[in-house]
């Protein structure tokens, strides 16, 4: 665990071979040289401006609405995995929790409070009838149609082709799902395009319609047996889709502005709120359904994937918002001379009250959102406020009293989905929200509202 959170910091020596801190104070004083060059005191002022959080305050007063209650809930995690350890050590004397046990004793916990496992999950979420769901609440929203395409060849045999009509009948994109793992392709889970949405010769001519891909890495099951996905797996696949459909649903003149061309502070909104719909018990009854028995998952198994969701939200929440807090520490700075990263990175996290027991997510010498490009540095928020839109724009559904209002999906589609950054962020969520967005129902979603 030590060697792991020392990453990117080398050997004993204060500058050894794989010690990235030289390279980061090279980085910062090239932030803050151009930042300064564009008129700004620090590079977050200058980075935060084209972000729709507009400035460093925001992102404080965000990340602090958080941190708060975060650390009273980490609290009382690190309170129960302490009492359970207690127990299984008694004959042995007192075992104080470190931050290498934490997971271990959360699994366990885990397993105590909510009888709840993969093997227990997975049989009711096959990969087809996921595929499926994704595509129903899609329909039942935007009214769009996906239908398999045969004769269109993708790029590798596991690939399945789609052509995507709108309700009328109208091809609005192509879409194409690559979900599964093999040697030649990239870890992880993500959205691209090999066309963009665009009406480029003007209105009256026809659109330019998108072709999109989602990247999955899910295991293949074995021949002549379905492919099972855990509940976090279907989560990123509805993750995913939503990045897909915000691609897909693009209306708009200039390519530049299609889709997820968005800021970086707004592009997780389309593919974080179509989440919510996985975790409708109407949905999740509808297509949820036991790949042998054809059976829908049991209500009871419902509300334990429901509170199991909250579980060890403070512990994650502490790790990625110190991470956060961290980052736009370092890029408020207004002089990097001599800048001891490490020391920095100490003194921040003693200033903004780190709990003892638990580290960052992201320690600075291997934080590569940060360093590796520019896109995150001063934004690493961008999660958190993502999930404050989410969370929030899903509320308007359940004010509405219906997962899938008519009216409330329309307003969805047209400032949202639809708009790509043809609008400015604030203004295109209060069109479909009718105000601006609140901390609250974020708050409520990972427990951390009455903490």
């Amino acid at each position: 665990f030590k060697a792991w959170i020392a990453r990117g910091e080398g050997t004993i020596a204060a500058e050894g071979k794989y010690n990235n801190n030289p390279v980061i104070r090279e980085i910062m004083a090239l932030r803050l040289e151009q930042a300064n060059l564009h008129g700004y005191a620090c590079y977050a002022d200058y980075a935060l401006v084209d972000t729709m959080a507009k400035n460093k305050e925001a992102v404080t007063d965000l990340l602090q609405q958080v941190w708060v209650p975060a650390k009273a809930r980490a609290e009382e995690e690190r309170a129960a995995l302490q009492a359970l350890a207690d127990v299984e050590n008694a004959a042995h004397g007192k075992f104080n929790i470190e931050p290498w046990d934490w997971r271990y004793y959360a699994e366990k916990v885990r397993q105590v409070r909510y009888d709840l496992d993969d093997a227990m999950v997975k049989p009711y979420f096959s990969l087809d009838r996921m595929v499926e769901a994704a595509f129903d609440c899609a329909q039942r929203l935007f009214g769009l149609t996906f239908i398999l395409a045969p004769d269109i060849k993708g790029y590798h045999p596991d690939v399945k082709v789609y052509e995507v009509n709108d309700a009328g009948g109208t091809r609005v994109g192509v879409f194409l799902h690559d979900n599964f793992a093999r040697a030649t392709k990239r870890g992880g889970a993500w959205m691209s395009n090999f066309r963009l949405q665009s009406k480029i010769d003007g209105d009256a001519a026809p659109t330019v319609t998108p072709i999109i891909v989602n990247n999955n890495n899910f295991a293949k099951g074995a021949p002549n047996a379905p492919t099972l996905l855990s509940f976090d797996d279907a989560r990123t696949l509805f993750h995913e889709f939503g990045h897909g459909l915000h691609g897909l649903l693009s209306n708009v003149r200039f390519e530049r502005l299609s889709g997820t061309q968005v800021l970086r502070d707004f592009v997780e909104l389309p593919s974080q709120i179509f989440e919510h719909w996985l975790s409708e018990p109407s949905v999740l009854k509808r297509h949820a359904r036991h790949y042998q028995t054809n059976e829908a998952i049991p209500d009871e198994l419902i509300a334990r994937l429901t509170t199991a969701r909250r579980f060890n939200q403070g512990i994650d929440s502490v790790e990625y918002t110190a991470s956060a807090l961290v980052d736009l520490a370092l890029h408020s700075l207004t002089n990097v001379d001599g800048l001891d990263v490490g020391a920095f990175e100490t003194a921040e996290l003693q200033r903004i009250g780190m709990p003892e027991k638990i580290v960052m997510r992201h320690r600075l010498p291997h934080f590569r959102h940060l360093f590796a490009g520019s896109s995150y540095s001063s934004q690493y928020y961008v999660y958190l406020w993502a999930e404050v839109l989410d969370a929030d724009g899903f509320e308007a559904f359940v004010e509405a009293g219906n997962p899938f209002d008519r009216a409330t999906a329309d307003r969805l589609l047209t400032h949202i989905y639809s708009a790509g950054n043809t609008r400015e962020p604030e203004e295109a969520y209060r069109a479909f929200r009718g105000r601006s967005p609140t901390v609250a129902p974020m708050l409520n979603k990972k427990g951390l509202a009455t903490a």
